[in-house]
């Protein structure tokens, strides 16, 4: 209960925020401190950073934003997010409240009422927006970047840093963030480029998280209840498991103890079973891990369904639903498989019966019925968005997920379950992080439905309760920047700004920020250490003469001393010339005045900390020469690349501006802008048909897994594909080479490993035959269609000849059929 005065100045800020007391009766919830103070933020005028974990509710201050926006005639308010599924999410609930008229949708493939006041869209079209000076610029007032940090993504990231850089400065930024550990650098860091910025963090989850680690059949505790939650001690119980040798791990006890440790009023986890017989703890991988349906079962008689199972393969994901389907468990009653039924031929009304058929519809339906489904990228986009519905109105009970459904959907759960706590990375298995643990464990718990939310581990052999305790205590993981300049912003920069400024705009990024404070904590530790190297040339001073000259003497005949030992099979003029030398020093030694110092060999002590200390201390010079500037530097060799292949001209002045070939990559986005530059330029594509076309602009977006890198170039398209694709892969090696030569990372080869499937499917192939051609997932296949329809979008536009631009037309239109063009919008 809140003290009088506390109430009262309560009372006075809400008289000084009648927007958002206003706004604050229209919801659902009662603000919780973190909403009201950054609505408070935005009414002030201020922008603000919100970062909070996940399910606090930290839109609702990015929805105020846009509540203020729709107070005045002609405001406007863009909403970003990292991907089309959250863009398509947000767009729904905002045509909910403000109706189709004032909300509209922009994600590249998808263009819905674009001149609206309120408009949704993924961050790479607000980028591109600002540098096309788009006139739906005008009368922006807020923009709110949802999960911005994103722009810790090594692919995208850079774009968000991009966002908020040159966003204009009158705009308020509303950026929304994970819990980050360093949330407040990164708002200084806003405060710098955007001016007036409020950082509000808040590390409280509005559903309070049990962690829990599944022990065959057992819901243990992970932390000990009794200890309190400030020590979160782990339950000894399971540290007793792990180190247990000839003895037995009892069930029944540890179920009784689990019971009574529970906070009271909490209902017990374990359903009635019966036939338990005791498990072995001598040794840990003898403990038997429970199979799937009865997982399933445990946390259906424990009234701790809705749950999602992370898992983190695709193939497992699948497997996981075959596997509970064959058990038989059903988790519906009639009228919901009913319910079910209805809302999932509604939404699949608009594809084909023969498309269905290839896309496992059947089999898919009944298990929804069943109340179970998967949840990956493989999926058609179409079935992912009806298994997020039905899992939010409660018809579906259990979903078998990969990391990806973490990344910011709006579909919590009662409980999560983590089967492992490593991960394949594409190269091995890891462990996941506490930031990755985080999100995952987000999902548990609904605000307004639940008490609590609840994480389940599943044992594991070899598994360390502390090493998962550690995980589930560390809320919070760094943001770092992924910014990098490329070639298309280099020239739109340019452009707007001439290479000058744009190379001071550059140095404003978080990128150069943190390198800049990271230079200042390296330098802090040169000016330690020189300290600490003028005490150890006083701790060795010595009346013989100069220790540390002497000190020298003795390393170099130590290090040529080594030398000979190492190479003893040397030839044998080698080793004399060796010998010779190592005398020479050692005579050198033997003459040195300190050489006879009777604390010789204590001043020795102090000098070799000297050398250690001056080695360390010259490798972090080392390093801060390499940070400092170090955006501005890569920019310059962008820079270079440009001029030499003539897409900048610089001028007797020093002025560098656009040729004609700059201007035409001012408007191509993505990681190959150089190489679809050049090839559009040098007309490599003029001769290609709209299917060939399709299947190059495949070639120059699909990214293949490293188990697959050269397949597929055996089943090239015949005709001009063939040489086109030729000309265009020697045209990326003489550029990977260039960039090479200036000092730039350069970029992966291209890869035809889809390109037969997307020229066949350009040219109206059935779905059956082309998903066995590309071998691959109906979702994957959609996945690469619209990222190749984004590139034949561009090339429509910029193409110079414009018989390749109608090509590229055509090819779009032929790409963008069937399950590809389905959209639920």
């Amino acid at each position: 209960m809140s003290s009088p005065a506390e109430r009262y100045a309560a009372a006075r800020q809400a008289a000084g925020h009648p927007a958002t007391v206003a706004f604050a009766a229209g919801q659902r919830f009662e603000l919780d401190p973190f909403q009201v103070e950054g609505c408070h933020a935005l009414e002030d005028g201020q922008s603000v950073l919100v970062a909070a974990p996940t399910g606090a509710g930290k839109t609702i201050v990015g929805e105020f934003a846009i509540h203020l926006a729709m107070q005045t005639p002609q405001d406007k308010a863009f909403y970003t997010t990292p991907m089309k599924a959250l863009s398509n999410q947000k767009f729904r609930e905002l045509v909910d409240v403000y109706g189709p008229d004032d909300v509209g949708l922009l994600t590249g493939d998808t263009n819905i009422n674009g001149n609206a006041r309120i408009v949704v869209m993924t961050t790479e079209v607000l980028r591109n927006m600002i540098y096309a000076d788009s006139a739906a610029l005008r009368d922006l007032r807020y923009v709110v970047m949802d999960e911005v940090h994103y722009l810790a993504d090594r692919f995208r990231g850079a774009v968000w840093e991009e966002v908020i850089i040159h966003l204009p400065q009158h705009v308020r930024l509303v950026s929304l963030s994970a819990t980050v550990s360093n949330a407040e650098e990164f708002g200084d860091w806003l405060d710098t480029v955007r001016g007036d910025t409020e950082v509000i963090v808040s590390e409280i989850r509005p559903v309070p998280l049990e962690q829990h680690v599944l022990v065959r059949d057992d819901l243990l505790p992970l932390f000990d209840d009794r200890a309190g939650i400030a020590t979160a001690q782990v339950n000894q119980e399971l540290m007793r498991i792990r180190s247990f040798t000839g003895s037995h791990y009892d069930n029944n006890r540890s179920a009784q103890e689990y019971r009574s440790n529970r906070h009271a009023g909490r209902q017990a986890q374990r359903p009635p079973r019966g036939g338990r017989r005791p498990v072995r703890s001598a040794n840990v991988r003898r403990i038997e891990r429970m199979d799937r349906p009865d997982v399933v079962r445990l946390l259906e008689q424990a009234n701790l369904l809705p749950a999602i199972f992370f898992i983190f393969s695709r193939v497992g994901c699948d497997a996981a639903v075959q596997q509970v389907r064959r058990s038989g468990v059903r988790l519906t009653s009639s009228e919901e498989r009913a319910e079910i039924r209805a809302i999932v031929e509604d939404r699949t009304r608009s594809l084909q019966d023969e498309d269905l058929g290839v896309l496992g519809y059947w089999e898919w339906l009944e298990n929804l019925e069943r109340g179970v489904a998967a949840h990956h990228a493989g999926l058609l986009p179409a079935f992912k968005e009806v298994v997020e519905d039905l899992f939010k109105r409660k018809l579906v009970k259990v979903v078998f997920a990969t990391e990806t459904l973490a990344l910011g959907i709006n579909m919590p759960a009662r409980t999560v379950v983590l089967e492992k706590m490593e991960k394949f990375n594409g190269e091995a298995r890891v462990a996941i992080t506490s930031g990755e643990y985080t999100q995952l464990t987000g999902r548990a718990g609904r605000r307004g439905i639940d008490v609590e939310g609840h994480a389940v581990v599943q044992w594991t052999e070899g598994m360390d309760p502390q090493a998962v305790a550690a995980l589930a205590s560390r809320r919070t993981y760094p943001l770092n920047s992924s910014f990098r300049p490329t070639y298309n912003m280099a020239v739109n920069l340019i452009d707007l700004f001439g290479k000058q400024r744009a190379r001071e705009v550059l140095e404003s990024s978080f990128a150069q920020f943190q390198a800049d404070r990271a230079v200042v904590g390296l330098a802090r530790q040169v000016r330690e250490a020189e300290e600490s190297l003028e005490g150890y040339k006083a701790a060795m001073v010595c009346d013989h003469g100069d220790f540390l000259e002497y000190a020298s003497i003795r390393r170099e005949l130590s290090d040529l001393e080594k030398k000979n030992r190492q190479d003893s099979h040397a030839p044998r003029a080698s080793r004399d010339k060796r010998m010779k030398q190592i005398q020479s020093v050692r005579t050198r030694m033997q003459r040195h005045g300190c050489h006879r110092c009777p604390d010789r060999e204590a001043h020795a002590r102090w000098a070799e900390r000297y050398w250690k200390l001056k080695r360390q201390t010259d490798r972090i010079r080392r390093q801060i020469e390499t940070r400092t500037g170090t955006v501005a530097r890569v920019f310059d060799r962008v820079v270079e690349v440009l001029e030499t292949l003539d897409y900048l001209h610089r001028d007797e002045q020093d002025e560098t501006t656009l040729t004609e070939a700059g201007r035409t990559m001012r408007r191509i986005y993505g990681e190959r802008d150089l190489l679809v530059a050049e090839s559009l330029r040098q007309g490599l594509w003029n001769n290609l048909d709209a299917p060939s076309l399709a299947a190059m602009a495949c070639c120059l977006v699909y990214e293949p897994r490293r188990d697959e890198a050269n397949a597929g170039e055996r089943d090239l398209p015949r005709g001009a594909f063939r040489a086109a694709y030729d000309k265009t892969t020697t045209l990326w090696a003489e550029l990977d080479d260039l960039e090479k030569d200036h000092h730039l990372p350069g970029s992966e080869p291209l890869s035809a490993g889809l390109a037969g499937a997307m020229h066949s499917w350009a040219r109206g192939g059935m779905l059956d035959r082309v998903l066995v051609d590309a071998d691959m997932a109906a979702g994957d296949f959609v996945r690469w269609a619209k990222q190749t329809i984004d590139l034949l979008d561009q090339l429509s536009i910029v193409a110079e000849d414009g018989a390749l631009a109608r090509t590229a037309r055509v090819a779009l239109d032929g790409v963008r059929r069937g399950i590809v063009a389905y959209s639920s919008m």
